[in-house]
């Protein structure tokens, strides 16, 4: 290797700025730009050429791009205004294909050359394809780029199953992403243990058993022999104990290796990476190199982490302030299909090494550290890694634990003396040097002087410096940064969906789907609930949050509902119960009410009472008759009104043109087919209806969840009314000509309602947070979103109506059920 050279090619070039060239327009060659930017912007005159015909991207968050969670915009680092902002050339899609040392040039694949006075390689790594009969099939994929993501989900669109060779992290990430995607997933990896480079054979276990739980096939200790075809495509993998797989797509996630050829084929020392110095100079003085195609101090590194050191100290030798790269202590600090691991050192153990374990089977966490000498060596937790920042902390300062050797495996509150009062104490203990978020290479000390700088809020420091920008693992630890530094004028966010949760509701709403959760109890272990069965608050907005995302798969927990919602009635301050039953639209007829009154003598009410939604309310019914009382009145083809849920309440409506002078539609038969389409539908809140026939507005549709205003051209629909204690007047949401209209609108405006809203959210507060445009643009700036959401309405509402909607009290519904049998038909009749 020759010593690091200073150029000073400004005086060679009659003052004129140096003309760098990178090759690689990936995360480490754009980071060091970055680099040497920020401290002299006007020293080169800077050209980038890349392979893929893009900008610059976070690789790293490709996964999220499989999983559907993130699209291509979503992962931009650097857009094409940074390029032009800095003066940057760009040449995207057109790689380097050799390098001219001797007259200082580059050539492109497409013949075009760039002379430079320094060079910078940043090529990455290359995929490795382990050589087996049919590698080279179609279907056969790597996980480097976004090509190959397209590659990805092109075969998802297919379904069949998919085979992922490798179960280190790509791999792992490739399957859950196309888990997700609706194909059914094997992993074959060759060792015992999965991400063996990063977990422990009992954090590898725990993995393995999760990931089976979810659905996925984890075949270990398993040796591919052969990817078998059919007609020139991939059709299953064969391993070399006999069995076999199918496979429609096979995703090689089974390592990488530094790319290197372009600088061996240019006569730069390789070995097996690029060899540089700890200035980053390769052994031709006038050429760099950066990232995962470096070999230094007999190092290679594929994480992102060191990536950032390494281009500090290359900017630093490039603007003349020379610090030096001595290596770096790798942490891992992961999320796998949204379980928490961390691995750090080595953990390895053997001899003059102390394991220290904890293992908490109930909420599935396990620790483990490593000491040797007093020092701590190596880190692997799964399940709560809040203390991973502070055990890479320790062990990459190597400083002395015997003092806190005890409580070391309990974190950093307990070793501090306890102080678990306050959950920013270990953030508050790190060092300014301590690495927050490792995607993005930003320290405390940065975060903490970008929020001194100004940027009071998470997603101002997500602008500032891009900590929890990218995986969003880091957030906590910025939040604690953020109330550390500002005390109480942190700018706040949405509110978290309760004390149990750090996760908005919004958050929950999103993972529930993202990570295919189903269950309440696997709600709170994979979301980290810091309590072990929720609350009165959380209960029963996940259980409302499930139905809404899985109808017909959740099954609806009856004791995470309210109590008026399990007995169908609401409770009185008396302990008795008033029961109401359903009037389509306010209407009735001698049949029910003869029901009621029946049901009023045979037990003793002793009040009824017309309600402000034109029904009868039926006040005094004892606990124990709630069974009989229910029974009764669907024998008469009464269901549920249902005016004690968080569901659709009423469908209030006016005579309308049958009757009234000034109707000019059909107001109450309207309002009986809405009624007839909505009812039974679980909401984030209550929901009132209602339908005038003319503009004077007798049924006071206008200050009602969704209202119908008929006119003579047809029909006006309202939205976000509220007549309680704090009254709001709707929102003209659209006008339509016809009643088939009205209700599809209706179907779409409530389905949208019940996947956007916060969970205890009238449709009023939420039109005011999101904004009545954004519920427009919602329903109707795509033709067909309409249609798909009311679709989507209809979906639930088959599985919401066919519930029993009698009271749930314990006895013996045997009775009930044979009378609900009788009259469902009736009662599930289309109003058409």
């Amino acid at each position: 290797m020759n010593a690091p050279v200073t150029f000073d090619t400004k005086s060679l070039n009659g003052g004129l700025a140096e003309r760098l060239v990178v090759i690689g327009n990936g995360m480490a060659g754009c980071r060091a730009v970055e680099e040497i930017l920020a401290r002299d912007p006007a020293r080169y005159s800077v050209t980038i050429f890349g392979a893929e015909p893009r900008v610059n991207y976070n690789r790293i968050m490709l996964s999220p791009v499989l999983a559907g969670e993130k699209a291509f915009e979503d992962i931009v680092i650097n857009g094409d205004d940074w390029y032009a902002d800095n003066g940057i050339t760009l040449v995207s899609g057109d790689p380097v294909v050799s390098i001219d040392r001797a007259s200082q040039v580059v050539i492109a694949q497409s013949g075009r050359t760039e002379a430079y006075d320094r060079l910078l390689i940043a090529t990455g790594s290359d995929p490795f394809i382990i050589p087996v009969p049919g590698k080279d099939l179609a279907g056969v994929v790597t996980f480097r780029d976004l090509d190959d993501v397209d590659r990805m989900l092109a075969a998802a669109e297919k379904g069949g199953s998919a085979v992922v060779i490798g179960g280190g992290l790509l791999g792992l990430e490739a399957a859950h992403g196309l888990s997700l995607r609706g194909m059914s997933v094997s992993v074959i990896h060759l060792m015992p243990t999965l991400m063996e480079r990063q977990l422990d054979e009992a954090a590898g276990f725990l993995l393995k058993s999760e990931l089976e739980r979810r659905g996925q096939t984890i075949v270990t200790s398993a040796d591919t022999a052969e990817i078998v075809g059919k007609d020139g495509h991939v059709s299953a993998v064969r391993l070399k104990d006999g069995r076999e797989f199918a496979a429609d797509i096979v995703v090689m996630a089974v390592g990488i290796r530094p790319a290197t050829a372009l600088a061996k084929a240019a006569g730069i020392d390789v070995e097996r990476g690029i060899m540089v110095d700890d200035h980053m100079v390769t052994s031709d003085p006038a050429i760099m190199a950066v990232g995962e195609c470096i070999q230094h101090r007999g190092a290679c590194y594929g994480l992102v982490a060191p990536l950032w050191d390494m281009c500090r100290a290359l900017a630093d030798h490039a603007t003349g302030s020379p610090s030096g790269y001595e290596g770096s202590v790798t942490s891992t600090k992961l999320k796998v299909s949204g379980i928490d691991l961390f691995s750090a050192g080595d953990f390895s153990g053997g001899d003059g090494a102390e394991d220290i374990v904890m293992r908490d089977a109930s909420r599935g966490v396990y620790k483990r550290v490593i000491v040797r000498d007093d020092r701590l060596v190596g880190a692997v937790l799964y399940g709560d890694t809040a203390d991973g920042s502070w055990y890479f902390d320790l062990l990459k300062k190597g400083e002395d634990v015997s003092g806190i050797r005890e409580a070391l495996i309990f974190g950093q509150a307990f070793a501090a003396g306890g102080a678990l009062a306050d959950p920013n104490a270990a953030v508050a203990a790190l060092s300014d040097d301590a690495e927050i978020c490792g995607c993005n290479g930003v320290s405390k000390g940065k975060v903490v002087g970008c929020v001194l700088g100004g940027a009071h809020s998470l997603d101002a420091v997500r602008s500032a410096c891009k900590a929890s920008a990218s995986c969003g693992s880091c957030t906590g630890l910025v939040e604690s940064l953020l109330s550390l530094t500002l005390g109480g004028e942190v700018e706040s966010g949405p509110k978290t969906l309760c004390k149990c949760t750090k996760f908005t509701h919004s958050d929950v709403r999103r993972l529930l789907i993202e990570k295919q959760i189903k269950a309440i109890p696997q709600a709170m272990q994979e979301l980290h609930w810091t309590t072990p069965d929720g609350c009165a608050s959380c209960r029963p907005a996940l259980n409302y949050y499930l139905l809404c995302a899985w109808p017909g798969e959740y099954v609806d927990d009856q004791q995470s509902r309210f109590v008026n919602e399990r007995m169908h009635a609401n409770i009185q301050k008396d302990g008795t119960y008033s029961v109401v039953p359903r009037m389509w639209g306010g209407l009735t007829n001698p049949k029910e009410l003869r029901a009621i009154a029946d049901v009023v003598e045979k037990f003793n009410a002793p009040m009824v009472k017309v309600t402000g939604g034109q029904r009868l309310d039926i006040f005094g019914i004892k606990k124990e008759d709630l069974p009989a009382v229910w029974a009764d009145l669907n024998a008469a083809g009464m269901v549920s009104g249902h005016a004690y849920g968080k569901s659709l309440r009423t469908v209030k409506t006016c005579v309308g043109s049958e009757w009234c002078r000034f109707g000019t539609q059909d107001s109450t038969g309207l309002g009986v087919k809405l009624e007839r389409m909505t009812w039974g539908s679980w909401m984030p809140h209550k929901f009132k209806i209602a339908v005038s026939g003319c503009p004077r507005n007798c049924a006071e549709a206008t200050i009602k969840d969704f209202g119908v205003v008929c006119v003579d051209s047809g029909y006006e629909l309202h939205v976000g009314g509220n007549g309680g204690i704090k009254v709001r007047v709707t929102d003209l949401l659209s006008k339509v000509a016809t009643e088939e209209e009205a209700m599809e609108v209706c179907a779409a405006f409530i389905q949208h309602y019940r996947e956007d809203a916060w969970y205890l959210e009238r449709t009023a507060p939420w039109i005011e947070r999101v904004g009545l445009e954004a519920v427009k643009s919602a329903l109707f700036d795509d033709p067909d979103a309409v249609a798909r959401l009311a679709a989507r309405f209809r979906h639930s509402q088959q599985f919401m109506q066919d519930d029993p909607w009698a009271a749930r009290a314990a006895g013996d519904e045997s009775e009930l059920h044979q009378h609900l049998a009788e009259v469902r038909p009736l009662i599930l009749e289309t109003a058409s």
